[in-house]
Order: C-alpha cells, then sequence, then structure tokens
C-alpha cells in the first residue's frame, strides 16, 4: 500500500469550510446552505398561525350554518392548529431550557 503525503493547502480547506480567507464566511455560502434556524423556526410559527386562523374561520363558518363547511372538517382543523402550537410551544420551551443551562454555565 502506497501512501502519499500531500501538503496543507489552506485556501482549499477554507473555501471547502464556506469561508473567505480572513475568516468571514462567504455570501453565497448562506444562500447554498439553506435557511438558518431562525428563518426555519420564523415560518414554523407563521404555518402555525395560519392553520389557527383557518380553524378559527372554520368555527365561524359553522356557527353560521353554512352547508359548505362541515363539522368533520372543522374539528380536523381544529386539532391539527392545537397540535402545531403544542409542538411549537415545546420546542420554545426547550430552547428557553437550553438558553438558560448555557447561561448557567461556569466559565
Amino acid at each position: 500500500m502506497d501512501l502519499k503525503l500531500m501538503p496543507f493547502d489552506f485556501s482549499q480547506a477554507v473555501a471547502r469550510a464556506g469561508l473567505s480567507t480572513n475568516g468571514q464566511p462567504l455570501a453565497k455560502a448562506k444562500a447554498a446552505g439553506g435557511a438558518s434556524f431562525g428563518d426555519a423556526m420564523a415560518q414554523a410559527m407563521k404555518g402555525v398561525s395560519q392553520q389557527q386562523n383557518e380553524a378559527a374561520r372554520l368555527q365561524r363558518e359553522v356557527q353560521l350554518d353554512n352547508p359548505n363547511v362541515s363539522l368533520e372538517e372543522t374539528m380536523v382543523s381544529m386539532q391539527k392548529a392545537q397540535i402545531g402550537f403544542q409542538a411549537t410551544l415545546a420546542v420554545r420551551n426547550r430552547l428557553v431550557s437550553a438558553y438558560s443551562e448555557i447561561m448557567n454555565m461556569q466559565v
């Protein structure tokens, strides 16, 4: 088995990590890497809000005896909104807990 060692190429390693030579992230690296956690969380919260608004709209339509809206559809929509809210709340609670633990760490 023949093993050849190549010299370390700093610029290639930095480019592979998505950084410029001064250590700053490349602008295109964020676009190629996808959304950040904050963006994903904001998008999830918007989705939960839309589900809750849709459930409230369907409830209102059922109360007004709209024949085009069924009770079953309304109940399913309400359950989806509730599950989404509970999941978002659980993530928020975990984030607050993690933040508190980090802040209480001794350095």
